[in-house]
């Protein structure tokens, strides 16, 4: 089985593109390609039609309420998380137990729990790791915790649990990103932070939002960053959600500031993202991403190292109220896509595929799309990539796995979400 989980503002520092600026990557980190720095103008995929038919078998498993992320266990039992608050252990034919000890999180629009994922130890520590929007004064932030699974009467349980992250200061706004991925020499961890619908922090140096961080696997800056050992200032501009990109220099500002040492330069991997619901490593170690754009533009992107991906400064969509937003060959100094989609597909989990169930697939990825209702294949050639098949589900697709039985696995999202399995046409 490959783990799949493993994945311009007024008054602020903008970071501008990379040129030299990453250093050592560290252990089980890619570094820069000119490749990817010379490819040509990303293709929009937005308008890509269903194939006629299906090559799997759609099989219901189970029922949850709003469920957003799945992990497997050795044992090809799963964990699923429900957005409200609620974590199950949930068997292959569909035997949901509820797990006790979840952290209470803040459930409201895109926040509560978010993503699940077993630690690269899982097999001798039995360690997980949850995301999640955990409430507190000013609002709420995203939270990385990691828990022991382990059993309290008789039943499984989340034992221990230490908050490891939090993106500080806390304030309003959706998009909390929080998905996961493993280095391949599971050594560190990799988290998407969203944009909380706020912009001008994606480009802000001093503001976890709209950055991919890499972090131990306890939660402190990983050695090797683009800006290791730096800190970031104490007092940090927050600002609630402007309707649009272009209000946000404008938009009230409320200062906060810290009682603790800004991390966040230390952290950061990459910056301008906004907001970021896929992330995986492929089998050659290189980090891929899917993020959701504004009004078109949402983005397959390839990580590397100290590169900024542009948001809110340039993107392949508009804003809500249709001004545009300039676009990214406007801004040379800005990382592109490697493909993009417009109309949107609204991307949410991104895993890629080892399997035998379906062999013409390995070394493809495959997307959830909420929006488009739909699961999309990706094909790769180094790092280029193209969509090469797209099926109606007839349902939003929250999350995407593959498992341990060579099957794909995904969540719908919604009050009435189902697990679905989906399998060989003449087996499984």
């Amino acid at each position: 089985m490959l783990r799949t989980t493993l994945i311009a503002a007024t008054g602020l520092g903008l970071l501008t593109g990379c040129g030299g600026s990453g250093g050592s990557a560290g252990s089980g980190a890619p570094q820069p390609t000119e490749q990817a720095q010379a490819a040509a103008a990303p293709v929009n995929y937005g308008n890509s039609k269903p194939a006629a038919t299906k090559p799997f078998r759609t099989v219901p498993v189970a029922t949850f309420d709003s469920p957003w992320a799945l992990a497997f266990l050795p044992d090809a039992t799963m964990l699923v998380t429900e957005k409200p608050g609620r974590l199950w252990l949930v068997t292959p034919n569909g035997g949901k137990t509820a797990v006790g000890g979840v952290p209470t999180v803040h459930d409201s629009g895109q926040g509560g729990l978010l993503f699940v994922a077993t630690a690269p130890g899982f097999a001798q520590n039995r360690q997980i790791y949850l995301t999640y929007a955990e409430p507190g004064e000013g609002g709420d932030g995203l939270a990385l915790a990691r828990a022991t699974l382990g059993t309290a009467d008789g039943k499984p349980a989340l034992q221990g649990l230490e908050v490891l992250w939090r993106q500080l200061p806390r304030g309003n706004g959706g998009q909390f990103g929080g998905y996961i991925a493993f280095s391949p020499d599971g050594q560190s961890l990799y988290l998407t932070s969203g944009e909380r619908q706020r912009f001008t922090p994606a480009q802000d140096p001093d503001q976890a939002l709209g950055k991919i961080l890499r972090l131990t696997l306890d939660g402190k800056p990983a050695p090797g960053n683009p800006h290791a050992g730096q800190t970031g200032a104490a007092t940090i501009a927050v600002i609630d959600p402007p309707a649009n990109t272009g209000a946000a220099a404008k938009a009230p500002v409320r200062k906060v500031t810290l009682t603790t040492p800004n991390l966040t330069p230390a952290e950061t991997w990459t910056s301008g993202h906004r907001n970021p619901y896929g992330l995986a490593f492929d089998a050659q170690g290189r980090l891929w991403e899917t993020e959701m754009g504004p009004q078109g533009g949402d983005e397959l992107n390839l990580i590397e190292p100290g590169r900024n991906y542009g948001w809110p400064l340039v993107s392949y969509g508009d804003n809500y109220d249709g001004t545009p937003i300039a676009k990214p060959d406007s801004r040379p100094d800005l990382q592109q896509p490697v493909l993009y989609w417009n109309p949107v597909i609204a991307p949410a989990g991104f895993a890629f595929y080892a399997g035998n169930m379906f062999p013409e697939w390995r070394g493809s990825a495959f997307v959830g799309g909420l929006a488009s209702t739909a699961l999309i294949r990706l094909a790769f050639d180094g790092t280029s990539a193209r969509e090469a098949e797209r099926w109606d589900m007839g349902a939003r697709i929250r999350a995407v796995m593959a498992g341990p039985d060579g099957g794909l696995w995904l969540l719908e999202d919604g009050d009435s979400g189902r697990l679905l399995h989906l399998v060989g046409n003449r087996g499984g």
